[in-house]
């Protein structure tokens, strides 16, 4: 079923729709999920959550598009549950691809840099827009989907470490973009 006759079951109140967004995102969403949280149960009440979510924000919300509205969403429930869980625990694949990019991203956090933190994100944002195709699908699906390099590399055929040379040439490229853009690193 397209995106727009799913919104429009949700703008009816139509009961179908969650059953439609199911069927058609739930294992995206189950994939994202597991991802940061590796745990089917927790996974599981994240995509719950998320048709809830829908069901209670469309409408007045019209999301446009409604694939990546879902993948925010789950994306955000499944941060907070692992946040919930593993307040003081780091081992996980979300804390290993965060900490990659850590070196392209100054962590200072003070009330100066917060406008060069929105427009960081804008330049960011822009830089994934310049990727070629193959570049940005890597970048996206390891530090927006969070997916191991492991089942990256298993995807593309390749071994994890070319995965993982791939990912470093990337994250140099971001390096030196933001350099090139005023941001010191």
């Amino acid at each position: 079923m397209e995106d727009q006759k799913i919104i429009d079951l949700y703008t009816n109140r139509e009961e179908r729709a969650i059953h439609e967004t199911d069927k058609k995102y739930g294992r995206l969403c189950t994939s994202i999920s597991m991802g940061i949280l590796n745990d089917i149960r927790d996974s599981e009440e994240c995509v719950s959550d998320t048709w809830l979510t829908l069901w209670n924000q469309i409408p007045p919300k019209k999301p446009n598009p409604f694939k990546a509205y879902i993948c925010r969403i789950i994306k955000n429930l499944s941060l907070k549950r692992y946040e919930y869980h593993h307040a003081k625990k780091r081992n996980s694949q979300y804390d290993l691809s965060l900490e990659e990019l850590e070196e392209c991203i100054s962590k200072e956090q003070n009330v100066e840099n917060q406008i060069e933190l929105r427009e960081l994100k804008w330049i960011i944002a822009k830089f994934i827009e310049e990727l070629p195709k193959e570049k940005r699908i890597l970048f996206l699906r390891r530090y927006w989907f969070l997916q191991s390099v492991s089942e990256m590399a298993r995807d593309y055929e390749i071994t994890p470490k070319n995965m993982s040379v791939k990912l470093l040439r990337i994250r140099k490229e971001l390096k030196e973009y933001l350099k090139e853009e005023g941001f010191e690193i």
